[in-house]
């Protein structure tokens, strides 16, 4: 039996399989829910599986439904890509880049992005800010080009290569009980009150699943935007705060701050370039994946890794 089916109907079901209600994902395409519902049936009777199960509390995934929402998902990144690239020819621009990053990896990329952008005047970079987790799922939908992860999340699927070695720390006023201390558990620090940066901040996200394995809440007592802002108000002696080791370093170098290594065995991350496939990457993208292979390889070179001092 011959497939019909057209992106309408691929992003109805992304929509119906993320709000799990026909209704929901009806309205987020602007259609009835009689001609959402058409499209869903056509769609199962021209693939000849179920795709929903039908409950009085709304409509879960059958396993063909899971398979065809994860290529529907797919082909939208992909539409986006071919739309937003479109777009971007039409201003004179030759190329669009989409690179997803934690927080740790945004203090790495300004330099190596500077050298790109030079190099390659007509392409643009939509970066943006994402936990690991959600940077890899990206990546492996097809939503973004790069992605740069920490820690240890699943990437099986992927094409990984090593990028920098870092730890978190807390930071600390100078003269804080702590300052002289040669490390700390993170659990300790939660008797602290801490400055964090905000919710959506992917540090920030991360912290919380830390509090959330320990039963302990995350005792922040301000929210800020940025990571030197944080250090201004720990160097007021506002709180204390957790943050990469080399973002930390750069403040204090003009700030009166200190910071203490966490014993924690999640403090020490390695950081991660992953991709779909380093073959179906266009030109302009391989060059960035150089540069930021070169970058990791002088980084290597430098011994940039803190230890842990004991």
């Amino acid at each position: 039996m011959p497939m019909h089916f057209d992106l309408v109907d691929l992003q109805l079901i992304v929509h119906i399989a993320e709000t799990g209600s026909l209704t929901k994902g009806a309205q987020a395409l602007h259609i009835s829910v009689p001609a959402a519902s058409t499209r869903i049936k056509n769609l199962e009777e021209s693939f000849g599986v179920k795709l929903f199960y039908r409950t009085s509390q709304g409509v879960t995934l059958t396993p063909p439904g899971d398979a065809l929402v994860h290529h529907a998902r797919l082909l939208r990144g992909q539409v986006d890509h071919l739309r937003g690239d479109m777009l971007e020819y039409a201003k004179g621009v030759k190329g669009h880049l989409r690179v997803f990053a934690n927080t740790t990896a945004m203090e790495f990329l300004p330099a190596v992005l500077r050298t790109y952008l030079h190099t390659h005047p007509d392409i643009n970079i939509d970066l943006k800010e994402h936990l690991s987790h959600d940077v890899v799922k990206a990546v492996g939908e097809g939503q973004t080009d790069i992605g740069i992860v920490a820690g240890d999340v699943r990437t099986e699927k992927l094409h990984v290569i090593p990028f920098r070695i870092d730890r978190l720390v807390l930071v600390v006023p100078a003269g804080h009980a702590l300052a002289d201390s040669q490390g700390v558990y993170f659990e300790e620090t939660l008797e602290l009150q801490h400055i964090g940066l905000h919710e959506g901040a992917a540090i920030h996200g991360f912290l919380r699943r830390i509090c959330e394995a320990l039963n302990r809440p995350f005792p922040l007592r301000i929210q800020v935007g940025n990571f030197e802002s944080a250090c201004r108000m720990i160097e007021a002696a506002t709180g204390v705060g957790v943050m990469p080791h080399a973002v930390a370093m750069r403040h204090a170098q003009r700030l009166d701050i200190r910071t203490v290594p966490l014993r924690d065995e999640w403090a020490l991350r390695e950081l991660k370039i992953c991709v779909r496939s380093l073959a179906s990457l266009p030109a302009f993208a391989r060059d960035l994946m150089d540069l930021l292979a070169a970058d990791a390889a002088t980084a290597r070179d430098d011994g940039e890794a803190p230890p842990l001092r004991r």
